[in-house]
């Protein structure tokens, strides 16, 4: 055990602050029981703290705005690269990034190619919901985050300023990608945007 504990301490003194760390990096190191007993004496040290079950970061802080927790955005971003899946928001979450809405939503939903996870950061609840290889192949930076929004949020009650900004941000998509990724759109969500973008798409 102490091995183990005195082996992860040296890695993690090496590491930036800042830095998101996961017990799995240092698996090889010792047993899974040995890690976690490590995690917690570190913790419990000052050394590290605990983000959520799993997820933990090297204290960081600003003379003037004191301690820097890791955004979510960052923790999320660490966690994909970690478990070489991809990930895509949807519903209010896809809005929120395309500027769509100023609410800040509570609960992230990703679709992945990975297993089904949930987890808090803080008040924010996260979810990875496993979908297949087909809602996941669209490419378009815009268009892509539109459609994952409008197949969840639907596309009966959208009012008329969200609908003038949507056609605004799918024009600016390129038209070879907007077509593309409208033949892997739901058929609702297909004849939407058909119908908001008219002669933008030929």
């Amino acid at each position: 055990m102490e091995k183990t504990h005195t082996y992860i301490e040296h890695k993690i003194q090496k590491k930036k602050q800042g830095e998101i760390i996961f017990p799995t990096d240092f698996r090889g190191a010792g047993t899974d029981v040995a890690i976690n007993q490590a995690f917690s004496r570190l913790t419990k040290k000052g050394i590290i703290k605990r983000l959520s079950k799993g997820i933990y970061y090297i204290p960081k802080t600003d003379a003037i705005l004191g301690e820097l927790r890791p955004s979510a955005d960052d923790v999320i971003k660490m966690i994909a690269e970690k478990e070489k899946i991809k990930i895509k928001p949807t519903g209010t979450n896809a809005l929120h990034q395309l500027g769509l809405t100023t609410q800040v939503p509570t609960r992230r939903v990703y679709i992945t190619n990975g297993h089904d996870r949930q987890f808090t950061l803080g008040k924010l609840q996260i979810k990875f919901k496993a979908t297949t290889s087909k809602r996941l192949s669209r490419k378009g930076k815009i268009s892509s985050l539109v459609i994952l929004a409008l197949e969840e949020i639907g596309t009966v009650n959208i009012d008329l300023e969200t609908e003038t900004k949507l056609q605004q941000l799918l024009s600016k998509e390129n038209p070879q990608t907007l077509k593309n990724d409208l033949k892997l759109a739901s058929a609702k969500v297909n004849n939407y945007i058909l119908k908001i973008m008219k002669e933008n798409i030929k």
